[in-house]
């Protein structure tokens, strides 16, 4: 009586096993952890910590944030770029005690664009944070104004 139904799941985990094998099913983005980025004070230190070097503005990549954030608790805020060749994206709040907010590994299978909400204390700078393969580290800011602190204000 259900083996239609366990005949579609056996093809179907079938099925999945092979795409997976041909890599075929797309990759994932997933959080980077280092706690020493995450400890830095400022942004030089951070991308440092991360494996960059110096930081250089570029046109091609794009921060995501309101003008205005009427609760520093939760301000939504994006980063993204269409370069190739990205291996990780970053989005860092200048003013913050610590400057990462979050970090991305990126690899050629996943679009190098994220949103997240963040906390901020008061307003300030947020940088979006390209880290390349060929050791550029690139950003672009945007000063967003907090009008009811996140960080314990």
């Amino acid at each position: 009586m259900n083996t239609p139904r366990r005949e579609m799941l056996t093809h179907s985990a079938a099925l999945l096993g092979l795409l997976a094998t041909a890599g075929l099913l797309p990759g994932r983005a997933h959080a980077a952890w280092s706690q020493a980025a995450f400890d830095a004070k400022t942004l030089p230190d951070a991308a440092k910590a991360l494996g960059g070097g110096a930081l250089s503005e570029s046109k091609d990549v794009t921060v995501i944030g309101p003008d205005i954030a009427e609760n520093g608790a939760v301000v939504p805020v994006g980063c993204s770029t269409s370069l190739t060749g990205v291996k990780r994206m970053a989005i860092m709040v200048e003013k913050n005690p610590n400057a990462l907010a979050a970090v991305f590994d990126v690899s050629d299978a996943v679009d190098a664009s994220f949103n997240t909400r963040v906390k901020m204390g008061q307003s300030s700078n947020v940088y979006a944070v390209a880290m390349m393969n060929d050791g550029r580290v690139l950003y672009a800011v945007k000063e967003v104004k907090v009008t009811l602190g996140g960080c314990g204000g």
